[in-house]
């Protein structure tokens, strides 16, 4: 029987902010995504990433100063219940444990970004959910959600200690661990009677917009893909959860590496990385990749030993 011919993966357009990072970086993330590495013009892609570094550049001496000082303003007064609806949420003080949190209005071009690459067809998808003139409601629930996401998780037991789950979201990962009382468990049947029971947690990280203020600048730490979307509609501020950095050693504990390693490019650059970079010509190489899923696999292991009492 003639064996059905595989079916091509599909494909997604992203954007590569280039000229900023290291060359290495760059060239490093397309060959990355691609098996058939040979046909790509390293050449051609040096030359690209060169064109980038001259406007970056140029940027940085005619936009010097544009990522300071931005100004926060408030969420408005007709918004109030929504604000009020977040800030009570539980989740919303536990995704900033370590440095206070609030709410503002930010303007989304003059954020400084170390995210360098968004996918356009996750843009095109959240565009779509949003509609093409949302209204300041439904902005803010865009921004700022509150209940149970609805992105779908799917489980599947890999052997007898080990199981997968599969997202298409990238916020989902492992969360947590925790050892549970029968009392907090329900609909669960087993052959003996539960003494404890140890969960290991993976759902989504606390989806909300959300930005750093360090300093004198606003770092965008949450949301890159649904800043870009509100952007490409047209709308320049947007609802935002800021968390305060006051002391350098805070950085450590409640930032992506990348920003507490490259403190400079982003803290003290005249001319950081920022949102608007991203709809720069000269600044954004679209390249197309496989689509992929985000995979969690967690594995447990089990030993049995008797000890002296």
């Amino acid at each position: 029987m003639a064996t059905a011919p595989a079916q091509p993966p599909a494909m997604d357009d992203w954007i590569f902010l280039s000229g900023r990072p290291p060359l290495q970086e760059f060239l490093g993330f397309v060959t990355a995504q691609y098996t058939d590495t040979q046909s790509l013009d390293l050449r051609a892609l040096s030359a690209e990433w060169r064109l980038a570094n001259n406007r970056v550049q140029q940027l940085e001496a005619s936009e010097a100063g544009w990522a300071d000082n931005p100004a926060i303003g408030a969420i408005d007064d007709s918004l109030t219940a929504l604000r009020d609806q977040v800030v009570g949420d539980p989740l919303f003080q536990r995704s900033s444990p370590i440095v206070p949190i609030g709410l503002g209005v930010v303007e989304l071009d003059r954020l400084v970004v170390y995210q360098k690459h968004i996918n356009l067809a996750y843009v095109q998808s959240l565009k779509t959910a949003l509609g093409a003139s949302p209204n300041p409601e439904q902005i803010f629930r865009f921004c700022l959600p509150v209940g149970p996401p609805t992105t779908p998780v799917r489980v599947t037991r890999t052997g007898q200690n080990s199981y997968v789950f599969v997202s298409p979201s990238n916020d989902f990962r492992f969360l947590d661990s925790a050892v549970l009382a029968p009392a907090q468990l329900t609909g669960v049947a087993t052959f003996g009677q539960i003494a404890n029971v140890v969960g290991l947690i993976v759902g989504f990280s606390a989806n909300y917009f959300s930005a750093l203020h360090v300093g004198n600048r606003l770092i965008l730490h949450n949301g890159s893909h649904r800043a870009f979307a509100l952007r490409d509609l047209g709308i320049t501020h947007a609802p935002c959860a800021i968390m305060e950095i006051t002391h350098p050693e805070e950085l450590t504990v409640t930032t992506v590496p990348d920003v507490h390693q490259n403190r400079e490019r982003y803290l003290t650059a005249v001319r950081p990385p920022v949102l608007k970079d991203y709809f720069e010509p000269q600044l954004r190489k679209v390249l197309v990749i496989p689509r992929r899923m985000r995979q969690v696999k967690i594995s447990f292991g089990v030993e049995n030993i008797d000890v002296p009492g």
